[in-house]
């Protein structure tokens, strides 16, 4: 299914996140289509919902190099791990982790072919989509030193957002047809 035929085919109670899709993805002037493709693939691969996953996959891969389609999947894997371990690190109380080494390869972040900005501004979304404070400040920082306003970095996680919220609604629709786990 194309990503537009899942976006239409959402029902009557998403009718916001129609609409804001349309509005905030489809007519985006703030990000640069790279930026924005981007955007929505990362945060569709932050959400883990499958469907939702392949139909932006099939979609950003209209718009983007197959480099960039390989740059924003690697902003999502390090994501993936950075966002556990750092959200770990933010939410103890206990100061000691923050002086223990990582011990996590994260060579994409340099190795990666996309420009450097896109792929900050992706980390961004998708540190935002999994709820790592530290991680948001730090690609925010990153962000914010070249030259990025906040409104480039709102509008991101505006996107993030709508694409979140679909894979929110995506899970509650299958979750209708699918068998129950237990029988009453």
């Amino acid at each position: 299914m194309s990503l537009d035929e899942l976006i239409d085919g959402l029902p009557e109670y998403a009718k916001d996140l129609k609409l804001n899709y349309s509005s905030l993805v489809r007519q985006n002037t703030e990000l640069t289509r790279t930026q924005a493709w981007g955007t929505l693939l990362v945060s569709a691969i932050a959400t883990r919902q499958p469907a939702l996953t392949g139909a932006a996959l099939q979609a950003a891969a209209e718009q983007l190099t197959p480099e960039q389609v390989d740059a924003v999947k690697t902003a999502g894997a390090l994501m993936g791990m950075n966002n556990i371990f750092y959200r770990f690190h933010h939410l103890t109380k206990n100061e000691k982790y923050a002086t223990m080494p990582a011990r996590l390869r994260m060579n994409g972040i340099r190795a990666h072919k996309a420009d450097p900005v896109d792929f900050e501004l992706w980390c961004l979304a998708a540190s935002a989509v999994n709820g790592c404070g530290k991680c948001i400040d730090a690609h925010e920082n990153v962000l914010r030193q070249k030259g990025i306003t906040e409104e480039i970095m709102i509008a991101a996680v505006r996107i993030a957002s709508i694409v979140h919220a679909i894979g929110t609604v995506l899970d509650v629709e299958r979750s209708f047809v699918e068998e129950p786990v237990f029988q009453a």
